[in-house]
């Protein structure tokens, strides 16, 4: 059990003791022998520890109405007759002053105070004031605690419920990564339309510009509840993979133009999905919120994997399948999630072991997901049958299930089996038959330190002026749009996160036409599920900064720069070999690095530009998704086509031209791999200007941490 709420507990024990044992109804006197009065001055010294003088005198005060409820008038003679003096003389009892405090505050109520011992004088005792030095900062903390032992179930329930919506949102995660799959349909998607690679990386770049618009989706969450935006994504995504199943399947016939705009529908849908997953985290988390939001984000790379395992445990031979498992399987995900968005629980108060405690879960539900994404690798290379599709994709289901149910079980556990250490078992058992009058020193103890915050909120606005310049290499900093777009700390992270992130998802893009034109066409959905798995490890090893930041500290943007290294080298790969080993080693390391960056952009977004308009600048960071989609998508789309129109090689199916061979795309990979290391480069010194900031930030923390 913490310092801190040892000493609170002893001060509401001290109270309780007093209130049952010195007050004698018999003779309507007060009456306190001295082996009392030295339990109520061993309480209130080692409260005085940690307490300040103002805490104390709030002991004293309640302390004397507390007397007077007992039946005590204005007239009648009380006393507290305790040998004060030798108590406070012997050794070790260093913040006598908090004693005195308690005792003036019981005078200045009225109790009389008898004084037998020669070594008390009462004109000798310290002012209140003289104690104020005593820092008060975790006091507040101190008695949520204590709230929490006092209201243990409800808070374990509401715990517990926090860690459904969790569950919920990396369920939401998990289906709804549908643009990972764009590789396993797009070859039919370029035949039915008849169109040229060009024109077909048009429609992957317009899936891609509805992240664009998550800015709509965090409006709509300000003015609509959970639900609603829910089945918003859900429907969009439902209308717009929909229809272009009907497509292919020649149910329908549309125009290029529309298709285009199916896809940007469908794309919307995914970033809507993502902003209410992004808010449900942080939230519920907001002390953890880096673990959570990589924890959730992490499974939107196993969403290809899933959707794979799905689509052969149905028909195998059918690759259109995906598009209609990306129309339906959101608008069942949503169904399935809405109970525990509609009954979020409130908010609650963190303490210092609520948040370890935290901590210790997310590691355990971290090597799950780690578990998970092996299960789907390893396994997934035996689901060609339609009867090993299904038993391996029942396990997945149960590893996705067992998510949400072990934090509910390990609160469970805690709730039934929830005990203090043996030392102060004993007070916890008085504690819980404390008074409802308790509760006045509770709430006057939360006046107290709101004050003194207040104060100090204060004296930092006063100092404001004076580390106006240390500021600016601090974490947290609020920005707006303008000084955003001002810093050059950002313009080097948006370079970082375009010639980095986003290339490796332009790769995802083009993996299916990569594959086919390498020969490698019956590995397209392997490779897609490789990439898509690399991409989930890479997303769960954003996390590692902060489970590792106890033991190494390194700053988060050194980690991203780190994460851009396999870019670089996986190109260079490809484009010195085109077979299938170099082909599989360099789609897991861009996945590896892709996932990284795109689940560690949004924990650097919130720290180092502000957690209150993170919503606002990552949306504006990923901008360059879009855009770096669309560039390297026609760089890529025209190497391709005037491959293949000079290609000995070359292939005409139904007016579409097939370009077959390593030169196809290997311009497109030589400049790929110089565009990473510009981007690499840039990470770099990205990570150069921000590095003094997570250092101060590291050593207030190790401050913050000494003083408690």
């Amino acid at each position: 059990m913490p310092v801190m709420k040892r000493y609170v507990l002893r001060l509401f024990i001290s109270l309780k003791y007093i209130t049952a044992n010195v007050v004698d109804r018999s003779n309507g006197r007060i009456v306190a022998t001295s082996s009392t009065a030295e339990h109520t001055i061993k309480g209130s010294l080692e409260c005085g520890r940690s307490c300040n003088a103002k805490a104390a005198t709030v002991v004293g005060e309640v302390l004397a109405r507390r007397l007077k409820v007992e039946g005590l008038n204005e007239g009648e003679g009380r006393g507290i007759h305790a040998n004060i003096g030798k108590e406070v003389g012997k050794k070790g009892f260093k913040n006598q002053t908090k004693v005195w405090a308690v005792m003036n505050a019981l005078k200045n109520n009225g109790v009389k105070l008898i004084l037998d011992d020669e070594n008390d004088d009462k004109n000798s005792w310290p002012e209140e004031d003289e104690a104020e030095e005593e820092i008060a900062e975790s006091n507040k903390r101190s008695v949520f605690e204590l709230q929490r032992l006092m209201n243990g179930k409800y808070t374990m329930v509401g715990e517990s419920r926090k860690w459904v919506v969790l569950g919920a949102s990396i369920w939401v995660q998990a289906f709804t990564g549908t643009n990972f799959d764009f590789s396993s349909y797009s070859s039919d998607l370029k035949s039915v339309l008849e169109i040229t690679q060009l024109q077909l990386n048009y429609l992957s770049v317009a899936s891609d510009m509805g992240k664009a618009f998550g800015w709509c989706s965090g409006l709509s969450l300000l003015h609509f509840p959970f639900w609603v935006v829910l089945f918003i994504a859900a429907f969009m995504g439902l209308f717009g993979y929909g229809f272009q199943w009907l497509l292919i399947h020649r149910f329908i016939t549309l125009p290029y133009s529309l298709v285009f705009f199916l896809c940007l529908i469908a794309g919307c849908s995914i970033s809507w999905f993502n902003t209410i997953c992004y808010v449900l985290c942080i939230r519920h988390f907001p002390t953890n919120r880096s673990l959570a939001l990589s924890l959730s984000v992490s499974f939107n790379g196993v969403s290809a994997a899933l959707y794979t395992l799905i689509a052969n445990a149905i028909n195998s031979n059918d690759d259109t399948l995906y598009l209609l498992l990306n129309a339906i399987l959101p608008v069942l995900i949503s169904l399935l999630v809405l109970l525990p968005i509609l009954h979020q629980p409130k908010p609650q108060p963190h303490s210092i072991d609520t948040i370890k405690h935290d901590s210790s879960i997310f590691l355990c539900l971290n090597i799950l997901a780690l578990v998970t994404g092996l299960y789907l690798i390893f396994l997934y290379s035996f689901s060609y049958t339609l009867a090993t599709a299904r038993v391996i994709l029942v396990g997945a289901i149960f590893l996705l299930v067992l998510l949400i149910f072990v934090p509910s079980l390990v609160y469970s556990m805690k709730s039934s089996s929830f005990s203090l250490p043996t030392s102060f078992s004993f007070f916890y058992s008085i504690l819980t038959r404390v008074d409802p009058d308790d509760k006045e020193l509770y709430q006057e103890l939360i006046t107290i330190e709101d004050s003194a915050e207040s104060k100090s909120a204060q004296s930092t606005r006063e100092k404001k002026s004076l580390l106006e310049r240390e500021q600016l290499t601090m974490l947290g900093e609020e920005h707006s749009i303008k000084l955003l777009v001002r810093r050059w700390d950002f313009w080097l992270y948006y370079i970082a996160y375009f010639c980095g992130g986003t290339i490796g998802l332009a790769y995802s893009n083009n993996l299916g036409q990569i594959s086919q034109s390498l020969g490698h066409y019956s590995h397209i959905s392997s490779l897609v599920t490789l990439y898509s798995t690399c991409s989930f490890f890479g997303r769960l090893l954003a996390a590692a900064p902060d489970f590792l930041n106890r033991r190494m500290h390194f700053a988060r943007t050194g980690w991203f720069a780190a994460a851009l290294v396999p870019t670089p080298i996986a190109f260079i790969l490809l484009a010195i070999s085109g077979s299938g080993a170099a082909l599989h080693i360099g789609t897991a390391l861009i996945g590896l690095s892709s996932g990284f960056v795109f689940s560690a952009a949004v924990s650097i977004t919130s720290e180092l530009f502000g957690p209150n308009n993170v919503g606002v600048n990552h949306n504006i960071l990923i901008t360059n998704i879009p855009l770096g989609s669309c560039l390297y998508g026609l760089l890529a789309a025209l190497v391709y086509d005037s491959n293949a129109i000079n290609s000995t090689h070359e292939i005409w199916l139904q007016e579409m031209s097939m370009c077959i061979g390593r030169n196809c795309y290997l311009q497109t990979f030589i400049w790929w791999s110089c565009i990473s290391m510009v981007g690499l480069v840039s990470s770099f010194f990205f990570f150069l200007r921000t590095k003094q900031a997570y250092d101060n930030f590291e050593k207030n923390d190790n401050s913050n941490n000494i003083a408690t």
